[in-house]
């Protein structure tokens, strides 16, 4: 582990919805330069692509779809260092929210990732939607300039400028900003098609206001939906430190 990870996070957990699994964490990441652009969707437009097990969370009557760049330090597995040359790198994921058994989580239509090496682990231990991307980020300049362009299944890229704007703080609970990211999960079907949870902990997400210029954005359309015309709801986080749990079987 680095030795700028924070390692405190673990003491911090009045906020989780839910308490720490009692079982030992096993993954620590870092995310950096993140911008959250949210658009509000009609359920139905997502419902099909989404399992039946993993019924759609709605805020206010809708739906929602977020898409999500960011960079990652600090990968690396519990007791092992991170590798400059393999536990830093971009990634940019389309998400929408679901809801199991009293548990709001994240659902992952795609994860674009810099790193050959993260998409096949990511693949082959959790079933997770990765796709190698040819990325390109500026390290934690301001603006960000953000650009990924996947290597091979489809047209999915992304071209953004975007900036923080206004003062960090954490959201207010059951407003809107909570719901979009005060998530400790995420949910998917593993290999062979069971559904499973993977609890993950970290602050309270400081949110600031952001400013984007998005020039280019087919990652709706590489995911089989399309965007409403109206404009993203925006926020900017500088970094988050999280560590991750081994996946557990849900009942169905």
């Amino acid at each position: 582990m680095n030795d700028d990870f924070d390692r405190t996070i673990l003491d911090d957990v009045d906020h989780r919805p839910w308490p720490l699994p009692t079982t030992p964490w096993v993954m620590t990441q870092s995310w950096h330069d993140l911008l959250f652009a949210h658009w509000p969707v009609d359920r139905g437009d997502i419902e099909a692509k989404v399992p039946r097990e993993f019924p759609i969370d709605e805020f206010g009557g809708q739906a929602w779809i977020g898409i999500v760049p960011f960079r990652l330090t600090n990968v690396a597995p519990r007791g092992l260092p991170s590798l400059p040359w393999v536990s830093a790198f971009p990634e940019l994921n389309v998400r929408t929210y679901v809801r199991v058994a009293g548990k709001p989580g994240v659902y992952f239509f795609s994860l674009d990732a810099g790193s050959v090496a993260a998409v096949g682990a990511a693949r082959t231990l959790l079933n997770l939607p990765y796709y190698h991307a040819s990325m390109t980020v500026n390290e934690g300049g301001t603006p960000i300039e953000y650009a990924s362009e996947r290597t091979a299944g489809g047209n999915a890229g992304f071209r953004a400028t975007y900036q923080p704007n206004g003062t960090p703080g954490a959201a207010a609970t059951g407003s809107l900003e909570y719901f979009l990211t005060e998530r400790y999960c995420l949910y998917n079907l593993d290999h062979r098609g069971r559904p499973y949870r993977l609890d993950i902990h970290h602050r309270p997400w400081l949110l600031r206001g952001a400013q984007a210029s998005i020039a280019f954005n087919s990652m709706a359309n590489a995911n089989g939906f399309t965007l409403p015309d109206s404009d993203p709801l925006l926020h900017f986080v500088r970094r988050q430190d999280m560590v991750a749990w081994v996946p557990e079987l849900l009942d169905h």
